[in-house]
């Protein structure tokens, strides 16, 4: 399935940081990958696009004492890996320099590697995958006779492989592989339109929900939106619908992530053992789940992962750092030089039962929130703004469909004001929640 076999991927980086060396580099790193894959996307039951990637690349970053440079390339012949190393160490000697550049520590290196039951490949044709999308927007248009038009449905299969390298002996990688299934109704009533999706992603092919199931849920999602009118300016309950929730604690992570923290350019600067959210809600990060994307024993600079709660009875206990970051802030790395590790929001409160209508009923009379429009975060001060669409509660059960409107607040606020997270937990990316309830946010509509 590959071009390069895993030892000669390693070979090649070995060759890389001795050229490095030979060059007369203080420090180097490299990361070797390849990747294939083939998405197939149609519409209207016909076959629109079949695209079908094949990419490899080499990237070297080398150090001249606390000057850095960097450089790729995707021909891995000797003499281009050479031409890169002299590449990044000619851009190293003409940087400024920076005491916070270089490796991480020695220390600081994973040592114990892990199978995650990341490498799925997915065998499938352009023809298999044009049938299956096909079916799961069939399955959608089946629903009912307003379903009339679509934005089409797509089949994506992808797997590759790296290998991470850096002069403190540091040498390790894996292959991977990632697959979805979309679709995109649309629903019609009269000069009323209105459309949604849904989507299954995960590494094993054999885990993807069924294709139709995908295509009616969608459809049942855009038909519900018909009839969605304004509602009156007011300040009410809001509740996150399960997939939102997920962004949610992705704006948290983006605000306690080192880039923001050490430019103070987040409204979270600081906030380490500072009661962020209340007391009932939790964070957890684990990097070592079988079979989630988010799994790694070593994030992008070899540094060994860790399970961590970063947000304990409401506190926060950790930041998100690279080994830079860290250092620019006076602190040690977290292993998240490339981002989170499978993170999952919970509630001390949450039951079983608290499924979505348990949620509705939570709620009592607000929107329920199914789609945001727009990037109105402000992560310097917090202040949140977003275009919206959902669903007008009243007694806990939804009236009517809702459109055109913004909701706002200030996510200092919204985070200490989560009163409930459900149970019906989803997954996008690494990320876990169960639909947010938040006890007051502003709603301008009529």
């Amino acid at each position: 399935m590959f071009e390069y076999s895993p030892d000669k991927l390693r070979e090649l980086a070995q060759f890389t940081l001795s050229e490095a060396a030979l060059i007369g580099a203080t420090q180097a790193a490299v990361e070797i990958s390849e990747a294939q894959g083939l998405n197939v996307n149609v519409r209207r039951t016909r076959l629109e696009t079949v695209e079908q990637t094949r990419d490899k690349g080499i990237g070297v970053t080398v150090y001249a004492g606390k000057r850095r440079g960097h450089a790729s390339s995707a021909d891995f012949s000797a003499q281009s890996i050479r031409e890169v190393v002299r590449a990044a160490f000619d851009i190293a000697r003409h940087t400024a320099e920076d005491d916070c550049a270089g490796l991480p520590e020695p220390q600081d290196m994973a040592t114990r590697f892990a199978d995650f039951d990341l490498y799925h490949p997915w065998a499938i044709d352009a023809a298999r995958a044009t049938e299956i999308a096909i079916s799961a927007e069939q399955a959608a248009f089946d629903v009912a006779p307003q379903i009339r038009n679509s934005e089409g449905a797509s089949v994506s299969a992808s797997h590759g492989q790296f290998v991470l390298g850096n002069s403190n002996g540091f040498l390790a990688g894996y292959p991977y592989s990632r697959h979805a299934i979309s679709v995109s109704p649309i629903a019609r009533n009269g000069r009323a339109m209105q459309r949604d999706d849904w989507y299954s992603s995960e590494n094993d092919p054999r885990k993807l929900a069924d294709p139709k199931a995908i295509g009616r849920y969608a459809a049942q999602r855009a038909l519900s939106k018909l009839g969605a009118r304004k509602v009156r300016t007011a300040n009410v309950p809001v509740l996150f619908e399960s997939t939102l929730a997920c962004g949610l604690v992705g704006t948290f992570v983006q605000a306690v992530s080192g880039g923001a923290l050490y430019r103070k350019s987040s409204f979270l600067v600081d906030c380490l053992g500072t009661q962020v959210f209340p007391s009932h809600i939790g964070l957890l990060e684990d990097p070592f789940i079988k079979g989630e994307s988010g799994s790694s024993s070593f994030d992008g600079e070899g540094v060994a992962t860790m399970k961590r709660r970063i947000v304990d009875k409401g506190v926060v206990q950790g930041y998100f750092l690279g080994t830079y970051s860290a250092r620019k802030l006076g602190m040690k790395t977290t292993g998240n030089a490339s981002g989170s590790h499978n993170l999952r929001l919970s509630s001390r409160r949450t039951r079983r039962e608290d499924d979505l209508d348990a949620m509705l009923r939570k709620l009592d009379r607000g929107l329920f929130v199914t789609d945001l429009i727009g990037q109105g975060v402000n992560y310097v001060t917090g202040d949140y703004s977003r275009g919206a669409s959902g669903f007008w509660v009243e007694k806990g059960r939804i009236v009517h469909p809702v459109e055109e409107i913004t909701i706002a607040g200030n996510l200092r606020d919204m985070y200490r004001q989560i009163v409930a997270v459900g149970s019906d937990e989803i997954r996008r990316g690494n990320k876990r929640s169960g639909s947010i309830l938040i006890e007051s946010m502003s709603l301008a509509g009529n």
